[in-house]
């Protein structure tokens, strides 16, 4: 079994001191997230998992924050022992910034508990239901050769699952997480079984091919199982002594690794994937020193063993900022050496143009990569820094925790393969603006170079020439309107988190107001950079559930514009007063005053900081920007403004 996969070798090695550090937690203060998410973040084995499990939940019945970690309900249902395994989710979740609580109903009870009504998992409305399903659930009768009654049976698999979907989304707007199917490695006719329609391998492979569609179209999550045994081996995955003793569907060495993926997918769910790849130089883009061997020493060419190596990490950073990933520098170097390769060297894959920022200095680098995330206007959670060099990577895990560090092995043709292993840039969606989001932030640090060379920021913001859009939410704005929600962390008002349904039935209602906003400049589009959702409070009164903003857009009087088009709104719909909370939280600092200054009267203040606010709707005069509007798709007829 590959090591990389069954010891999670991307993290580092559990502390020595790993139980007294647990035992501490009994007397530490609130909050206790930090504390739990450091203790979950080396490649702990099933013992400390359940152990730090027990921890959090005991902590968590006691009434003990677990700021900032996420909250999150996470249902079950499974035909095999799930026991040994929810501790291992509760752990993992914490490595991955979620605070997760599980509910577990009675073993194998997957239908009953999806279908009925007020069954213990639909009452206690959960966030996601995950359907942890063996290949043994399914009524797969072998048939071979018989591709006819082949169809029929897969057809009759996926209507099964569908229906528990179906049931789950009926009576709740839980996020159906699918795991697909994992085929034995027994054959019946060798090769010929992935070919010969009616084996299980057919039947199986059949299914997953559906299934990864239904999945993508219906706003359901997969959960590519399937895919993870495929990659530690089908031997390794499948143990049939425990199947047989304890309906256990995979190996107990392995739970850990299954944990880690189902938490990945979570705090995906959750908008806690990684956003930005910072990567190191020396010995990690290329092999050698570029200051001590220059442009012909460094090992970067093909044919050569070392250089391939390191062209496979600038091959898969490319691969990542083509989807959307933004890609960084921090050496410790001279810049202008530093860039030499970047512009002289023609074996090198990566080029100036597709770095955001470019740090080459001698400072340390924990002091870059903060530079680097105030640059991006990013958090230092959603940083993955690469770095060949373990007394770097261990400084910037000290310094800054929040940044995820993956261990590498010493052979630099594992730094690839280990990246891609960690899951940092785990996705259950995709929007047409994911391969458009690297380009947005190397286009705003082209902004920030233009707006030091004009003479003040009102001259700045009309050189850009904007033009904001204002849509309600609809079909092809869906996808992206739930990936904000569920990443915007800083400028985002309450950080209330909504699925998919949940957006959907927003859109549908029609006495909820919802707006999406784009902007674009004389740089490009810089897609959809704001969420707004209104729901009627009282007679006369809009209150504002969700405003999130993009922090690319920062300093553009996006919010004002955004105001002024809430405003035009509700006047035309008779509303005569709007309200709105502000909910601090670790990360939203930045709008603490957002009310203040858009002239909201505070009405009340909490000892949590929570303010509440509001503005009488026919007074209101917001502060207007240099900027285009377009307003387009609402009930009354669409129309273009000029300010």
């Amino acid at each position: 079994m590959n090591a990389l996969y069954s010891e999670l070798q991307w993290l580092p090695r559990p502390p020595r001191d790993f139980p007294a550090r647990l035992k501490a937690l009994a007397h530490a203060s609130d909050p206790l997230g930090r504390e739990f998410q450091s203790l979950a973040l080396p490649a702990l084995d099933l013992n400390q998992l359940t152990r730090l499990a027990k921890a959090i939940d005991r902590e968590r019945e006691a009434g003990k924050s677990l700021a900032p970690l996420a909250p999150f309900r996470l249902a079950v249902l499974s035909n095999s022992t799930i026991d040994m395994i929810v501790p291992a989710l509760v752990a993992s979740a914490a490595r991955h910034g979620v605070a997760l609580e599980v509910i577990q109903p009675s073993y194998d009870q997957v239908a009953q508990e999806a279908l009925t009504p007020d069954s213990r998992i639909n009452s206690a409305k959960p966030d996601a239901v995950l359907f942890a399903l063996d290949y043994r659930a399914l009524p797969l009768k072998l048939v071979p050769g018989d591709a006819e009654t082949s169809t029929r049976v897969v057809d009759a698999a996926l209507d099964y699952l569908q229906s528990l979907c179906s049931g789950i989304k009926a009576h709740s707007t839980a996020v159906c997480i699918l795991q697909n199917f994992v085929p034995p490695p027994e054959t019946l006719f060798g090769s010929l079984d992935r070919a010969l329609p009616g084996t299980l391998r057919h039947h199986l492979d059949a299914i997953n091919r559906e299934l990864a569609s239904l999945t993508f179209q219906s706003g359901h999550v997969l959960l590519d199982i399937a895919g993870l045994a495929e990659t530690v081996g089908l031997a390794n995955w499948h143990n049939p002594q425990l199947w047989n003793m304890a309906k256990f569907a995979f190996s107990g060495e392995l739970i850990p690794l299954y944990a880690d993926h189902v938490a990945r997918t979570i705090a995906a769910i959750r908008g806690k994937s990684a956003k930005a790849l910072i990567l190191d130089l020396d010995n990690t883009v290329w092999g050698g020193v570029i200051g001590d061997d220059g442009l012909e020493g460094i090992h970067i060419a093909q044919g050569d063993a070392r250089g391939e190596a390191h062209l496979a990490v600038q091959r898969l950073a490319l691969d990542l900022r083509q989807r959307g990933i933004v890609l960084a520098v921090c050496s410790k170097n001279t810049d202008e050496i530093a860039r030499q390769p970047f512009e002289k060297q023609p074996e090198m894959l990566l080029r100036l143009d597709h770095i955001a920022v470019f740090q080459a200095n001698w400072n340390d680098k924990a002091s870059n990569i903060q530079a680097i995330a105030e640059a991006l206007s990013l958090g230092l959670d959603a940083m993955v820094f690469l770095d060949d060099n373990p007394v770097e990577r261990g400084l910037v895990r000290q310094l800054l925790p929040q940044v995820r560090v993956p261990e590498l092995p010493e052979d630099p043709a594992g730094y690839a393969r280990t990246l891609a292993a960690a899951g940092y840039f785990e996705a259950t969606a995709f929007a047409a603006e994911d391969l458009q989001r690297a380009g947005f932030y190397q286009d705003n640090a082209r902004r920030a170079t233009l707006q030091k060379q004009m003479g003040g920021v009102d001259a700045y913001l009309a050189s850009l020439d904007m033009t904001i859009t204002f849509q309600p939410f609809d079909a092809t704005g869906r996808a992206r309107i739930v990936q904000l929600i569920n990443k915007s962390n800083q400028y985002n008002l309450t950080t209330r988190r909504y699925t998919g349904p949940e957006i959907l039935e927003a859109e549908n209602d029609p006495h909820v107001f919802t707006l999406q906003v784009r902007l674009a400049d004389i740089f490009g589009d810089n897609g959809m950079i704001s969420v707004v959702i209104c729901r009627p409070a009282a007679e006369g009164v809009w209150d504002i559930d969700t405003w999130l903003m993009s922090c690319r857009v920062l300093g553009r009087k996006v919010e004002h514009m955004v105001l002024a088009e809430i405003l035009r709104h509700a006047r035309a719909a008779g509303i005569c007063k709007l309200t709105g909370t502000y909910k601090p939280t670790e990360r939203n600092q930045l709008v603490v005053d957002h009310y203040a200054r858009l002239g909201f009267v505070k009405v009340a203040e909490e000892t949590s900081g929570l303010t509440r606010w509001e503005m009488n709707v026919h007074s209101a005069s917001p502060e207007q920007a240099p900027m285009k509007i377009v307003s387009q798709g609402f009930a009354a007829a669409g129309e273009t403004l000029h300010a």
